[in-house]
């Protein structure tokens, strides 16, 4: 097979200037990138040469994990050999009833929970839209409030876009500078109407993590509960509910429920070194909730549907092993991470660090780069073999700025600037090292054909909003009124 070389088309190529092209890199077809981020990518690799990294260094863990070897042995049998359906009642479908016992224990004795308040789900989105939607349906009667922080992840926010459309009032509680809930806000917001309050344990850009706790004990006390001691025997039938999206703090944090005082908790499969598609959420005997999807009596009807055996075989496991290995992977992470943050601010001027520098997860580095497009600086990384994010892999075909950063209070260049580095079990001192020594090259090259010339000391922006965000289309690419 001869060499393949492969090149960047415009989408329209009778017009002199685009401001949408089309990146063909390694045969993967790459639409709708803005044309400034694409004139910073070489026009052309050929496979002869060094046009594919020689090395891989993955550092986007929070957008997925690969599977663990041990996780992949667990669910090998059901794949072929142990097909059978949950559902029937002769022994091939009473050993995959079994297995998914098993696994509800693991996940179950991870949370500090019944075993019966385990729903298992196809995936953390739709965890979160059972938790969102069935509880606000469910209760509808009693109130129709409902506060969600600013910076939950996409399955919430548009989940309760949608119940504003059926009349429900969606309340935004704002954050700081660091993304930490405004608790007096919280205090604020909260009356007899409310019936769900949801605020995410870690967040998936920045890595801060919320004091739920402190936030549940709010609600226990507006409620005129006693304190959080042990709920084991509460059924959480007061309103209003509190739930919390864990999908990233499952793997680095205590998620005892009894412990946090939640009502709702929302886990993630591919997060924790399990397999995609299959997602679970914890929901407190007595909260009531409607389904989502209609069917069978599986799951109590919660979310019926025969059950994907396999897939929550591994997520058992996987859970079981996050809980085995979380106190020392998270004292490796974190060692790794602080290098990596001090050699970026060492050796390039004129960064930001975004999210708090405290109260965040170990393996967790989002920065802003000033002067450069996040886009262009993570296309040279990827020709390097280094996989990094400009944020939430779940918003990477949007043009829009992060909704987490722009809650922070960030100017749109300084968004646009922004870089996520998430470390996991493959992350090594090594790679570290390698990134330390080909990002700063990469920084300056960029900022050399770049008109912008930001005042990190001067947050103002030089650009008007509404050629980002709100849903419009972008001024330079609307119609000139004749």
């Amino acid at each position: 097979m001869g060499p393949r070389t492969v090149c960047r088309k415009s989408l329209l190529d009778d017009v002199p200037y685009t401001y949408l092209v089309t990146l063909v890199v390694y045969d993967k077809v790459i639409t709708n990138i803005p044309e400034r981020v694409a004139r910073a990518v070489p026009l052309c690799y050929n496979d002869a040469t060094s046009a594919m990294p020689k090395r891989m260094c993955y550092l986007d863990y929070a957008a997925t994990t690969p599977l663990n070897p041990e996780v992949f042995r667990a669910m090998e049998p059901y794949f072929a050999e142990e097909f059978g359906n949950p559902s029937s009642l002769y022994g091939l479908g009473r050993r995959a009833k079994l297995a998914i016992e098993e696994s509800i224990k693991k996940i179950s004795d991870t949370l500090n929970c019944r075993p019966g308040e385990i729903i298992f789900t196809g995936s953390a989105t739709e965890a979160d839209n059972l938790a969102v939607m069935g509880a606000a349906r469910a209760n509808r009667r009693a109130g129709n409030k409902i506060i969600a922080s600013a910076i939950e992840h996409k399955a919430v926010l548009s989940a309760c876009n949608a119940l504003r459309a059926e009349g429900f009032e969606i309340v935004e509680l704002p954050v700081d500078k660091h993304g930490l809930v405004k608790i007096g806000d919280l205090k604020k917001y909260l009356d007899k109407k409310t019936i769900l309050v949801s605020v995410m344990y870690a967040n998936n850009e920045i890595g801060t993590v919320q004091p739920i706790r402190e936030i549940s004990e709010i609600i226990r006390k507006f409620r005129g509960e006693p304190k959080i001691k042990d709920q084991g025997s509460r059924t959480g039938a007061v309103l209003p509910f509190f739930h919390s999206d864990a999908v990233q703090a499952l793997q680095f944090l205590d998620c005892d429920v009894q412990k946090l005082g939640v009502d709702l908790l929302t886990l993630s499969g591919h997060k924790v070194y399990g397999p995609k598609g299959v997602g679970a959420l914890y929901a407190r005997r007595g909260v009531k909730i409607s389904p989502l999807n209609y069917g069978g009596g599986q799951q109590e009807r919660r979310r019926p549907g025969t059950e994907n055996v396999p897939g929550i075989v591994g997520f058992g496991e996987s859970v079981r092993l996050a809980k085995k290995n979380r106190r020392e992977e998270s004292a490796r992470l974190k060692k790794l991470r602080d290098k990596l943050e001090k050699g970026i601010f060492r050796n390039i001027p004129r960064i930001l660090l975004t999210g708090g520098k405290t109260s965040r997860l170990p393996n967790f580095l989002n920065v802003s780069i000033l002067d450069i497009e996040g886009e262009a600086l993570l296309l040279y990384l990827d020709e390097k073999g280094i996989a990094v994010s400009t944020g939430s892999a779940c918003n990477s075909e949007s043009l829009e700025p992060s909704h987490v950063l722009t809650a922070l209070g960030l100017p749109y260049e300084y968004i646009h600037g922004s870089i996520r580095f998430t470390l996991g079990h493959g992350t090594t001192e090594n790679d570290i090292d390698y990134v330390l020594h080909e990002l700063p090259p990469l920084v300056k090259k960029l900022r050399s054909i770049s008109p912008v010339n930001l005042n990190p000391n001067e947050r103002k922006e030089t650009s008007l909003p509404k050629a980002f965000v709100g849903g419009q289309t972008p001024h330079f690419l609307r119609k000139k009124k004749k």
